[in-house]
C-alpha cells in the first residue's frame, strides 16, 4: 500500500495546489490513500463543513486535524457526522469527532488514520502517548497504522515516533508547517518525519504576510493575522507499507512547486 500524506493545508492557495495536482499525485504515484491536516484550510484557521466537502471531492480519503480544528464553530456539528475529519484523538471524550477512522483503501486493505496532539506549548489535553496505546489496543486486526502527531516540539514528535516505532506504520509531524529532513524508517519498521511541512504560500512567515509578523516581532503589538500570496508549493511524504506485516517499506519527500 502506497499512502500520501499531504502537510497542513493553508487558505485557498493551499487548497488551490492541492485542487491542481492531487490528481496527477495519485495516478502516477500510484497512492492507494490520501491523507491531508487540514487545520488551517479556511483562511489559516480551522476548517469549515464547505471546504471539508470539497478537500474530500478532490479525492482526499481522510483529513487531520490539531489544535484550530475548533476555530470555526459550524464545524462542531460536522465531526460527529463526518468521520473522515478527523481531531486529535486526546481531546476529552464529551469533545466532538473522532480522533480515528478506519477504512478500506483503494488497494482492498484496511488502513487506521490516528490523529493526536503534543501537549507542550499546546492547549491541555490528555496524555498522547497513553491514547495512543488505548486506540492501538482495539486495532489488533488492521495491520495498517497512520499517525499524523500535531505538535509544537520537535523532541516530543521524536518521542512519539520511538514510542510507537514496530506498533505502526507511520509517524509524521505536522503543526510548526517547516519541513524537516529527517525522513527516514525507524528500526522497528515506522516510518517517521518530524514535520511534513506547510501546504500553502512559502513567502510568508508560516504562511501568514510576512510584513504582519515582523511588525509583530518588532513592536509587539497585536495585529491581524492574513494569509500571504504567491510561492505556493505542496509539501507531503508517501510512505509504502506492507499489507501483510504493517511494517514501512519506503518513505520519501513529495514536493510540488507552484507559481
Amino acid at each position: 500500500m502506497k499512502i500520501l500524506f499531504i502537510g497542513d493545508i493553508f487558505s485557498s492557495a493551499g487548497r488551490q495546489i492541492v485542487a491542481d495536482h492531487l490528481a496527477d499525485i495519485r495516478e502516477t504515484q500510484k497512492i492507494d490513500v490520501a491523507i491531508a491536516n487540514v487545520e488551517n484550510a479556511a483562511g489559516g484557521f480551522g476548517i469549515t463543513p464547505t471546504i471539508a466537502e470539497e478537500l474530500l471531492a478532490l479525492g482526499l480519503d481522510v483529513l487531520t486535524t490539531g489544535n484550530h480544528v475548533w476555530d470555526k464553530k459550524e464545524i462542531y456539528e460536522y465531526l460527529s457526522r463526518r468521520p473522515q475529519l478527523l481531531r486529535p484523538a486526546n481531546y476529552a471524550d464529551p469533545a466532538p469527532g473522532s480522533g480515528l477512522f478506519i477504512f478500506k483503501a483503494r488497494s482492498g486493505v484496511d488502513c487506521a488514520v490516528i490523529n493526536l496532539q503534543g501537549r507542550t506549548y499546546m492547549p491541555s489535553t490528555e496524555c498522547p502517548f497513553r491514547k495512543a496505546d488505548r486506540l492501538l489496543e482495539a486495532l489488533a486486526d488492521t495491520k495498517v497504522r497512520f499517525v499524523d502527531f500535531h505538535a509544537e516540539l520537535t523532541s516530543e514528535k521524536m518521542a512519539m515516533g520511538w514510542y510507537l516505532d514496530g506498533r505502526v506504520s507511520a509517524v509524521i509531524g505536522t503543526h510548526t508547517h517547516i519541513p524537516t529532513a529527517d525522513t527516514r524508517i525507524l528500526p522497528g519498521g515506522t516510518a517517521y518525519q518530524t514535520d511534513v511541512g506547510m501546504t500553502g504560500p512559502y513567502d510568508s512567515v508560516i504562511g501568514v504576510k510576512k510584513e504582519v509578523i515582523l511588525e509583530r516581532f518588532l513592536t509587539a503589538l497585536p495585529v491581524r493575522m492574513e494569509p500571504a500570496k504567491g510561492s505556493v508549493e505542496l509539501h507531503a511524504v508517501i510512505v509504502e507499507v506492507d499489507d501483510a506485516t504493517g511494517k514501512a517499506l519506503h518513505i520519501v519527500r513529495h514536493t510540488v512547486r507552484g507559481d
